[in-house]
């Protein structure tokens, strides 16, 4: 009889424990959604699927296949909305003008990072009253240090939030998907270092196996590493291969004439090369363009002087896909030996590193 009461218990107990879904889903409301189509993007091995639903009124419905809880977009004529889901069934409620505050209900990884993003408001206030003085900072030398240097200081102050989160929630799907997106444009030995601390489990699901493979690919531009030899051509077809400049500090930039981020750093860059050309220091832009005609017409509005080299494949650039890069406007610094020194250089962080290596140099024997 004993036997029989603790099967029973067991019986009762595996019926009461809700089933995992099968399926994704969402139903969406959302005021001011005027598509007749949405795009809904979810993460797959290297790549992404993207699926559609059609739009009435705002209103669209979607069901799919996520798996593991990851971090999926959907996609509208105007801007992104991106949410942390698996498997759930969530509904998503609110303005298309104000996707900061949409209410969505459903995933409890979406709950868990909501009440990340709650813990570092305090930072993320600061920085969006900030960019809203960009404009008038930046009418001075002056103006734009200082907020630069503000800036700087609280993306180190929730960089820090970030990386203690992680490091006590091991098992989170939200953590590896935080991981994943420093990923993007970090830095090989920190990120290394705290993809390690990850529960196995996480780092052997579907988002902890891409960022393995990201961070093989980080590993080639480390501080420190030897920088792949290239050659491509510059403007007037002729080849150049970067070990020609071998014994100078190189600042490698990645940029294209489409890229507005780009064109804006530009006069930057200029500033910094005029600066530091008599000291043993160069430029080479690698564009990652596709049209000829822009990219020169570029080069001449912008007024760079230094080495251009494209091999017009867009994003499909060698020397930027041997990187990774997945966003620019991107640098390296190499050293007179060809080693990565520093990178993501720009505004005033360029000047000074400049300054503090090319002003202190030994000279030649």
């Amino acid at each position: 009889m004993k036997k029989q009461l603790i099967v029973c218990t067991l019986l009762a107990a595996a019926a009461c424990k809700p089933a995992v879904p099968k399926h994704a889903s969402i139903m969406a409301d959302i005021k001011g959604l005027t598509d007749s189509i949405v795009h809904i993007m979810v993460p797959v091995a290297d790549s992404a699927r993207t699926d559609s639903a059609v739009v009435t009124n705002g209103k669209f419905t979607w069901t799919g296949e996520v798996g593991d809880v990851q971090k999926i977009y959907i996609g509208t004529s105007t801007r992104y909305i991106d949410l942390y889901m698996g498997n759930d069934a969530v509904t998503i409620k609110g303005n298309l003008d104000a996707v900061e505050n949409l209410v969505i209900t459903g995933s409890p990884a979406q709950d868990e990072y909501k009440a990340f993003t709650a813990s570092i408001k305090d930072i993320t206030d600061q920085e969006g009253a900030l960019y809203g003085n960009w404009e008038e900072a930046h009418k001075t030398d002056s103006g734009t240090k200082a907020i630069e240097n503000k800036l700087e200081t609280l993306r180190n102050q929730r960089h820090d939030r970030t990386v203690a989160y992680i490091r006590s929630h091991p098992a989170s799907a939200i953590s590896v998907n935080m991981l994943a997106d420093m990923a993007v444009m970090g830095e090989y030995a920190p990120l290394d270092s705290l993809y390690k601390t990850l529960d196995t489990a996480v780092q052997h699901g579907s988002t902890g196996t891409r960022l393995a493979k990201r961070l093989e690919v980080l590993k080639r531009s480390a501080i420190g590493a030897q920088m792949m030899d290239f050659t491509q051509n510059d403007t007037n077809g002729k080849p150049v291969t970067l070990s020609d400049l071998k014994g100078k500090y190189v600042l490698v930039d990645f940029w294209a004439s489409w890229c507005g981020p780009c064109r804006a750093e530009n006069p930057n860059v200029l500033k910094a090369y005029n600066a530091f050309k008599d000291k043993n220091f160069t430029v080479v832009g690698v564009s990652l363009d596709d049209n000829e005609e822009k990219w020169k017409a570029a080069i001449k509005q912008d007024g760079m002087p230094w080495i251009q080299l494209s091999d017009l494949k867009g994003w499909r650039n060698e020397v930027a896909q041997q990187y990774g890069i997945q966003g620019i406007p991107y640098s390296l610094l190499i050293d007179p030996d060809g080693k990565i020194v520093a990178k993501e250089l720009r505004g005033n962080k360029l000047h000074e590193t400049l300054a503090s290596l090319l002003n202190n140099q030994k000279p030649a024997i």
